[in-house]
């Protein structure tokens, strides 16, 4: 398809692809190619110890060494996933835009939820990245995917958001298998 309508052989990233970046986890095979193709975005971009929080269908966590190595990560719910299966589990919850909450301590569902949602994955974030900095000192940090904008105001740790980490990423892959 790539090739009728694109003009381009198609680059599929797996084993095999050159990425430019050394694997550093225990089963290199086991990296999803989204983390993957972030943390060679980031760290192209800082050249230096970084942290790509990416707030997909799960939440990425991924950390690149000081001489750019992918050294793993962690992994948790996005928050679509949660949210919706709050929806499905409780009785008299229904679906909401999660937006910024008014207070913390929420005086409606609909403010109970917004609360427990934005600052509950903003402090689970935060709380994820004050760990990766014990055992990378001083990275620095970037988010980027669908919902990062909803939820790194309130955070503490990280300062940036790039939108279009993952396509830069894959732009770089693309160059250095031409």
């Amino acid at each position: 398809m790539t090739e009728r309508y694109l003009e381009a052989d198609c680059l599929t990233i797996g084993p095999g692809v050159k990425s430019g970046m050394p694997i550093r986890i225990d089963n290199p095979l086991e990296v999803g190619a989204d983390r993957l193709v972030n943390a060679i975005a980031a760290y192209d971009r800082f050249g230096e110890a970084c942290v790509v929080v990416d707030f997909g269908t799960g939440i990425n966590i991924d950390a690149v060494s000081a001489d750019g190595a992918y050294l793993g990560g962690a992994i948790g719910p996005g928050l679509e996933i949660a949210l919706t299966a709050l929806i499905d589990r409780a009785a008299r919850i229904t679906r909401i835009d999660l937006g910024e909450p008014e207070t913390a301590i929420g005086r409606s569902t609909r403010g109970a939820i917004n609360s427990g949602f934005i600052y509950g994955f903003a402090g689970m974030i935060d709380g994820i990245v004050r760990r990766f900095e014990t055992e990378l000192p001083n990275p620095r940090l970037l988010a980027t995917g669908g919902l990062a904008a909803a939820i790194v105001p309130f955070c503490e740790t990280i300062d940036e958001v790039d939108d279009l980490l993952t396509l830069k990423g894959l732009r770089l892959i693309h160059e250095r298998n031409l």
